[in-house]
């Protein structure tokens, strides 16, 4: 193919390696990673010698992280992002400083010059997002107290990369440039930063939707997918421009369309490239692998490799364990976070060799790949040996649900409210499949009798088997609002055919599955509520008619209320005076209607006295 273009050639190269590698590696149980990490050494230049310029290929994948960071921050709506703060800060804090500080005293203990030892640790503290976000994705873990943790961590390590970055110039001394630039200078720099943040804030906040929506009304599918990626591609190229992290901005811009009504339709359009580019960048990440360093100090590199894997593993599982995580996900979170980070070799290529020698920075790039490629294989070592034996520690682990089910009512969520609705169904002698993810609750079910499935309702290829392609009704009765939501946009786009009964934590929750066009919504406290009040009133002398009375007007009246204060629930001021207003209006008739029923009791009493009164 002499006179083929490059690109055509590399396409070829690349999807046949994936395409052949790939579902052999999945086949073997060795996971899609691992599959594309040998198909990049396979055709690197150590392999069949196909691909010789590595470091454009890498550069050009390492858009795959970005894509993924910003369809992580799509999940994330600012609320959320505000309250994992602390974990971001305080943990994520916690796990750089405390890996790199070890790293750097044992790099000096051995006699490496500070610098080497300062920039190899600060580098190796640093794991792989796109590794380890792809795997708690395919575990369905990122919402788990182990995956959340993780998130944070990674999310401050994008952060962190900065300050690394700039203080590498400051480890070599700096350079005329830098000695010639001012403090004028300096701030104007700082100030382009914070302009550039600021205006991705504000655009997401105020422009973006109202573009977002005019593409959309041009009714062109084509178009609103080459408007996701120009979004993207534009934030990284601003960040990229002052000198931050591509992936944090990606991620930032994310966030602020999280509570977007595109917001489905951007993750459609995106995930495809995504996932060919994360692809493409773990290939990259195998083919940069440098066999000749390897060949030359294997036991210089094996020992860097598991050396420093083993000082993360100790270090991030006491972390672990101070961050109260179950046992069953320390082993999977401890080993995510121990491996080499892709940001590790912009790190170790930037210092420079005037920091870190040429033939030290290839053993610390090979040593980065190489852990990569080693995770995924003790990934599976530890879900063959390791895990079967935590899970005797913390409960019963069960099988997911796996044959297929056709019954026509599908409830997700077996706790106390789903229960009620499940007996109620079963004993008028309907066929119902129950999926619940608490393998607890679902062991202690199935001991009383009952047929619960276990599963997590909001895996789309779970639900398919629980037969929510062919369920009439589907009622929604998880406890976490976030998932409840999730699920019911999962029935709402692939089985339109389900009618919705869901459970609403609060009103806010009833408010936002209303967006969803959820109708059949039922407040799990409301009724109950309303009867203990009933009960109350019957304690302090009422007569029952009239407690029932009251209890039906009020019931009517916050119904009432409910559906007044429901246009305005995404402003917080309008919310207020909307429900101050009808709870004043609500206490006034009420008012008026005791007044009513006491002159109404005193006109039978003064009847009752003429009535016993002796006639003449």
């Amino acid at each position: 193919m002499e006179h083929a273009p490059a690109w055509l050639t590399n396409s070829l190269i690349y999807l046949s390696a994936a395409v052949l590698v790939v579902p052999l590696s999945k086949a073997l149980g060795l996971g899609s990673i691992i599959g594309y990490l040998v198909a990049g050494i396979a055709i690197d230049p150590w392999g069949l010698g196909l691909v010789s310029r590595v470091e454009d290929v890498l550069h050009f994948a390492e858009f795959g992280v970005v894509l993924m960071l910003f369809l992580v921050g799509l999940e994330l709506e600012p609320k959320r992002l505000w309250n994992l703060r602390r974990p971001i800060f305080g943990w994520g804090t916690a796990q750089v400083l405390s890996c790199a500080a070890v790293l750097f005293a044992i790099g000096c203990a051995v006699g490496a010059p500070w610098r080497v030892s300062l920039v190899a640790a600060l580098g190796l503290a640093l794991s792989s997002t796109a590794i380890a976000l792809q795997v708690f994705g395919e575990r369905n873990l990122l919402r788990t107290p182990s995956g959340q943790a993780g998130f944070s961590i990674l999310l401050f390590q994008d952060v962190a990369a900065i300050p690394i970055l700039a203080i590498l110039p400051l480890l070599a001394g700096a350079t005329a440039a830098e000695q010639s630039m001012s403090g004028l200078d300096r701030l104007l720099e700082g100030l382009k930063i914070f302009g550039v943040i600021g205006g991705i804030v504000l655009g997401g906040r105020l422009a973006l939707r109202p573009v977002l929506r005019w593409i959309a009304r041009s009714d062109t599918p084509e178009i609103f997918t080459a408007a996701a990626l120009l979004l993207v591609v534009a934030i990284a190229a601003l960040m990229q421009f002052v000198g931050l992290s591509m992936a944090l901005g990606a991620f930032l811009a994310g966030v602020l369309l999280a509570e977007s009504e595109y917001r489905r339709e951007l993750e459609t359009d995106i995930e495809p490239f995504k996932g060919l580019l994360l692809g493409l960048f773990f290939i990259a990440v195998g083919m940069t692998i440098d066999f000749g360093v390897l060949f030359a100090s294997p036991w210089i590199m094996a020992m860097l490799v598991f050396g420093f894997m083993a000082i993360k593993l100790v270090v991030i599982y006491a972390l672990a364990k101070a961050m109260g995580l179950a046992y069953q996900e320390r082993p999977v979170f401890t080993l995510l976070l121990a491996q080499g980070g892709e940001f590790a070799f912009v790190v170790f290529q930037s210092a420079g060799p005037d920091v870190l020698p040429p033939q030290v920075t290839s053993l610390l790039i090979g040593a980065v790949a190489l852990s990569m490629l080693l995770s995924p294989l003790l990934l599976v070592l530890i879900d063959r040996y390791l895990l079967p034996r935590y899970s005797r520690i913390g409960g019963p682990q069960l099988e997911e649900i796996s044959a297929q089910q056709d019954a026509k009512v599908l409830i997700c969520g077996f706790g106390r409210y789903g229960q009620i609705v499940g007996r109620m169904l079963m004993s008028q002698g309907l066929r119902v499949t129950v999926l619940d993810h608490d393998a607890d609750n679902v062991e202690g079910l199935r001991e009383f009798g009952f047929r619960v499935f276990y599963g997590d309702a909001t895996r789309l290829d779970l639900l398919r088997t629980a037969g929510a392609g062919t369920a009439k009704a589907v009622v929604v009765a998880v406890d976490d609002i976030e998932q409840s939501l999730e699920i019911v946009d999962l029935f709402r786009e692939n089985f339109p055919q389900a009618q919705i009964i869901a459970r609403a934590r609060n009103v806010s929750h009833l408010f936002q599955l209303r967006d969803r066009g959820v109708t059949l919504v039922e407040r799990e406290v409301f009724e109950s509520s309303l009867r203990s009040a009933r009960s109350v009133l019957e304690v302090l002398g009422w007569p029952a008619h009239e407690a029932r009375e009251s209890s039906m007007r009020f019931r009517e009246r916050n119904l009432k209320l409910t559906d007044d204060i429901y246009p305005h629930y995404k402003d917080r001021a309008k919310l207020i005076a909307v429900n101050k207003a009808g709870r004043q209006q609500f206490e006034e008739q009420m008012a008026r209607e005791r007044e009513e029923r006491k002159r109404r009791a005193g006109r039978d009493w003064d009847r009752q006295e003429d009535d016993e009164a002796p006639r003449p």
